[in-house]
C-alpha cells in the first residue's frame, strides 16, 4: 500500500515548501525573513504559508530523519551528555532538557515546568525508549540526575566534572540563536514542537566543518542536502 503525498492538495510545489521548512527552522530567520529570501529568487509567498508550510511539514520531517537516523545506528549508546537549559514562556521560567552524544547529536529534548526528580525521570526514559541505554551517562551536579539515574538502576553509569559537559553546553548555542529570532516562544507546546523539528534537522546538517577537510565537509554538505531533498518524495 503506497503513502499518501503529503503536499497532494498544495498549489505551492514541494521544491518550494521544502527550503522554506528549512530555512525557518535551520538559521535564525523570521517569517518575514524567508519570505523576502524567497521573493528575492522570484517566488511570491506571504510569511503565513510559511508558517503554516512548518507546522504542517517540519515534524513530519523530523520525524523521516530520526527514523532513518536510528535506523542506520546513527545515534550512538557509548557516552550521553545531559544538560537543561532555562527557557522562559511568558515570563514563566521552563527547563528544556537535551541528550546530546560524544559527537553532538542531539538526541531529544523535553519541556517541563520543574527540574526535579520526577522530570529528570521522565526525560531519561523518553530519550531510552527511542535509543537505548547509554554506558556512561555525563551530568552537571544537578541531584535530580542522580536521583532518577538511581531509580532506573544507572547511578553507577554517571560522570561528573567541571568541563566534562562541554559538549551539551555548546550544543544548547543554535537553538539559542534560533530562540532570540524567534522572540521567545509563547506555550509549552510550541516550544516542545520546535525543539525537536529543530534538533532533527540540525543533525542532519551539522558536518563538525572544523574537524573536516574541505573535500570532506563538501560530499556531506551535499549528502546532507540529498537527504533532505528525499524527504517526503512521491
Amino acid at each position: 500500500m503506497t503513502k499518501p503525498d503529503p503536499f497532494r492538495y498544495f498549489k505551492t510545489s514541494r521544491e518550494i515548501i521544502r527550503p522554506a521548512v528549512m530555512l525557518y527552522v535551520r538559521f535564525p530567520l523570521s517569517l518575514r525573513n524567508v519570505e523576502d529570501l524567497l521573493h528575492e529568487r522570484g517566488i511570491d509567498v506571504s510569511h503565513g504559508s510559511v508558517r503554516y508550510w512548518w507546522h504542517r511539514f517540519g515534524p513530519m520531517f523530523a520525524a523521516e530523519i530520526r527514523k532513518r537516523r536510528i535506523e542506520g545506528m546513527k545515534s550512538s549508546r557509548w557516552r550521553w551528555h545531559l544538560d537543561e537549559m532555562f527557557v522562559k514562556i511568558n515570563g514563566e521560567r521552563h527547563y528544556l532538557w537535551r541528550a546530546v552524544d560524544h559527537e553532538g547529536e542531539v538526541l531529544e529534548s523535553f519541556v517541563t515546568k520543574t527540574r526535579d526528580k520526577k522530570a529528570a525521570l521522565k526525560f531519561l526514559k523518553k530519550a531510552m525508549r527511542k535509543h537505548g541505554c547509554p554506558d556512561v551517562f555525563v551530568t552537571d551536579l544537578l541531584r535530580s540526575y542522580g536521583a532518577a539515574l538511581k531509580e532506573i538502576g544507572a547511578a553507577d553509569r554517571q560522570e561528573t566534572g567541571r568541563w566534562l559537559n562541554n559538549r551539551a553546553e555548546n550544543s544548547h548555542l543554535p537553538f539559542r540563536r534560533r530562540e532570540r529570532a524567534m522572540l521567545r516562544f509563547r506555550r509549552m507546546r510550541s516550544l516542545q514542537k520546535f525543539a525537536s523539528v529543530h534538533a532533527s534537522i540540525y543533525n542532519l546538517f551539522n558536518s563538525e566543518r572544523s574537524l573536516n577537510t574541505r573535500p570532506n565537509f563538501k560530499l556531506n554538505r551535499a549528502a546532507a542536502l540529498a537527504e533532505w531533498r528525499a524527504l517526503c518524495a512521491a
